[in-house]
């Protein structure tokens, strides 16, 4: 799975990162009586899986495998980075 480089990328660690101590706060807000804490970690793990995707949509992300591609579509996006 590691030849995958499956979630290596920057958008990947930031996402998981923002998203886990989202879920941190959470749990400390389950062991100390605290509602509107809970649904501030709540807030925060929903922003992470935003900052996530929007950085993954800025090309921080994984590009997308060739493999997955038919070969019309394949051609087509070689025509446009070579400027054809």
């Amino acid at each position: 799975m590691s030849a995958a480089a499956h979630g290596n990328t920057p958008a990947a660690w930031t996402g998981s990162t923002i998203a886990f101590i989202g879920f941190t706060v959470s749990g400390v807000a389950m062991i100390i009586p605290a509602i509107w804490l809970f649904f501030v970690g709540l807030g925060v793990v929903v922003v992470g899986g935003i900052v996530g995707k929007a950085m993954a949509m800025a090309g921080m992300g994984k590009q997308p495998s060739p493999h997955f591609y038919t070969p019309e579509e394949t051609a087509a996006r070689q025509a446009v980075t070579a400027g054809v």
